[in-house]
């Protein structure tokens, strides 16, 4: 993977995960963070969104957490666009496999007329997926799977563009077992390292968009991304994608 640009200061420091677990489970480790210095961040909330093609309860603002109830599929887009970019937030999922995701540089063509239970159409997506999808897709299948992961996935969608720094990698897991996914010409990114943490517990991502190139660091570490996206302006969602999921401490800061 290519090394982060020098510009932009990025320095990873450890903070103390407080949040109670809605399931018996010990004290959770560390969430450690990409912590990004400097003035311009403001903090997004639902009313920065427009709702494209939920229900009225699809999408909902409790105290500093923005809440899916992941039905019926679809997006919630941010209500202006952006070009260069940073975003922190916090994503937890509450259901073993659940699905989700971040859009970024959606065109409007992505949610026009977009009908009820349809994802948007086009964008770069920053993948949001529990653990369990990778563990249900192994018991169902009977091999892991060669094509996703459950780790920040980054690959466009419908017929937005995208080189990937990954498109094919090899994990070694605890216990000495192996397993590639991805193909050399492949589109989709695929994250150096397997940091996600399970659902119940908070994941911290820090997103950099900037002239065409999106990085990804997951809970502290960079571990993905692309370049070469078109177009590399537009919307930026949040999806439904069938379970329930929330979002917190979400903030945007513009860069030239």
């Amino acid at each position: 993977m290519p090394k982060p640009f020098t510009s932009v200061a990025v320095v990873v420091v450890a903070a103390l995960l407080c949040a109670t677990l809605a399931f018996v489970r010990g004290p959770a480790p560390e969430l450690r963070k990409a912590w990004i210095d400097g003035a311009g961040w403001r903090e997004l909330t639902l009313a920065d969104f427009q709702n494209v093609n939920g229900d009225a309860d699809t999408w909902s603002q409790r105290g500093d957490v923005i809440a899916c109830t992941g039905k019926p599929n679809g997006g919630a887009r941010l209500k202006t666009p952006l070009t260069n970019f940073e975003l922190v937030l916090e994503w937890k999922h509450h259901e073993h496999g659940g699905n989700s995701g971040l859009f970024l540089w959606c065109p409007e063509s992505a949610f026009t007329d977009l009908p009820r239970g349809t994802l948007p159409r086009s964008g770069i997506e920053v993948q949001i997926l529990d653990l369990g999808y990778e563990e249900q897709w192994l018991e169902s299948k009977g091999a892991r799977s060669d094509w996703f992961t459950s780790h920040g996935d980054v690959f466009p969608v419908g017929s937005s563009k995208m080189t990937p720094f990954t498109p094919q990698k090899t994990y070694a897991l605890p216990g000495g077992e192996t397993f590639r996914v991805g193909t050399p010409d492949g589109s989709r990114s695929f994250p150096s390292e397997r940091l996600t943490r399970a659902a119940g517990e908070w994941n911290h991502y820090y997103v950099r968009a900037l002239n065409g190139e999106v990085r990804l660091w997951v809970n502290g570490v960079e571990v993905n991304g692309g370049n070469a996206c078109a177009p590399a302006t537009g919307f930026l969602a949040l999806e439904a994608e069938g379970a329930r999921i929330e979002f917190r401490n979400m903030r945007v800061r513009e860069l030239p």
